[in-house]
């Protein structure tokens, strides 16, 4: 937690667990916001939603990550043979994901989508960075939904999946998620005491089925 020194793990307790769907290969939840999705290094990072999850399903397995700060749907497999299949579904981008997030000033374009190079900003991890010569392909689609005084509130849809890539997409625009604590400036940050980013919703196959399954997990701050 480099960038991050004054932090405290503090998750919250409730709801301890919230799961939104379960059936014998698959338990979809909806992760708070400040809990940890696998464990930290650090003794005291140990609960999370893994954690959580294996003390009444003991076999879950996690197929992808939020952020700690970012609220929203989070799909975890029940068995071998579900883990693969998911796994292979996100590597392939055959999963359709969307999030809402509220963002600092009044972002003037409508929609539009962003095509920005990331890599991993060492000095500073687990801060990402926009590098043209080294980093991963990354872009997003965003759309305006609605502007207040001072933010907007936006569609965020990402079409690869490099770890920060919203919150280093926004803060490139100029626009900064409110309340992120390693990206915004001070106005963003003391607008929001959290991430205003929340993973509404994840469109995947079933891996037994094949059926496609759409998850929605409303915005809390909306």
């Amino acid at each position: 937690m480099a960038a991050n020194p004054d932090f405290i793990y503090q998750p919250p307790m409730t709801p301890y667990l919230d799961i939104i769907y379960q059936d014998n290969d698959i338990v979809v939840l909806n992760k708070s916001s400040g809990l940890l999705t696998v464990t930290g290094r650090l003794p005291e990072h140990q609960d999370c939603l893994q954690t959580r999850v294996n003390k009444v399903l003991p076999s879950a397995t996690i197929v992808h990550r939020l952020d700690m700060a970012t609220s929203g749907i989070v799909i975890m497999a029940l068995n071998k043979a579900a883990h693969v299949n998911i796994s292979r579904q996100f590597e392939q981008r055959l999963t359709k994901k969307l999030y809402i997030a509220r963002v600092y000033g009044l972002v003037k374009k409508d929609s539009g989508e962003i095509d920005l190079p990331l890599i991993c900003d060492w000095p500073n991890r687990p801060k990402q960075k926009i590098d043209f010569e080294h980093g991963k392909p990354s872009q997003t689609r965003y759309k305006v939904l609605s502007r207040d005084e001072n933010s907007s509130l936006v569609e965020l849809t990402p079409i690869t999946g490099r770890s920060h890539q919203l919150r280093v997409h926004m803060l490139a625009l100029e626009h900064p998620i409110l309340g992120d604590r390693l990206y915004a400036h001070d106005k963003a940050l003391t607008i929001s005491p959290r991430l205003q980013l929340h993973a509404k919703m994840l469109t995947l196959q079933h891996p037994v089925t094949n059926k496609e399954l759409v998850f929605i997990s409303e915005s809390p701050f909306t």
